[in-house]
């Protein structure tokens, strides 16, 4: 069910702290951490704490907390020092779109010229 852990999901493990990740902020309703693949300098991924399959999903589903994830993602840019130069936040949502964990996530990423990135 939308908001519900899901035992199969990645992002669901990490939340739990079942898996280990580089988590560089943490609130009572988002994790950030860093990508395992990043393709920045800076490439951190904010999840919500609630599982919605895409970040429509989480938007219709949970507004409050999309909106958590899209203010962590501000405050994010700020601390990882790349808000005054530039930086993205993207959803990739389906795996079309590059999506790989069906977990609602924004990718911060900066530290470089990225206007001709792809993720």
């Amino acid at each position: 069910m939308a908001g519900e852990p899901q035992a199969d999901c990645l992002f669901c493990k990490i939340v739990a702290g079942e898996i280990p990740a580089t988590i560089v902020r943490e609130t009572d309703t988002t994790v950030a951490f860093r990508d395992i693949n990043p393709q920045a300098p800076t490439h951190v991924l904010v999840i919500p704490r609630v599982h919605y399959r895409d970040g429509a999903a989480l938007a219709a589903g949970d507004p409050s907390a999309a909106a958590d994830v899209l203010r962590e993602a501000g405050e994010v840019a700020v601390q990882e020092k790349v808000a005054d130069s530039g930086y993205r936040v993207i959803f990739n949502s389906g795996a079309g779109a590059g999506q790989t964990v069906f977990h609602a996530h924004a990718h911060v990423l900066g530290g470089r010229d990225l206007q001709r990135l792809v993720v």
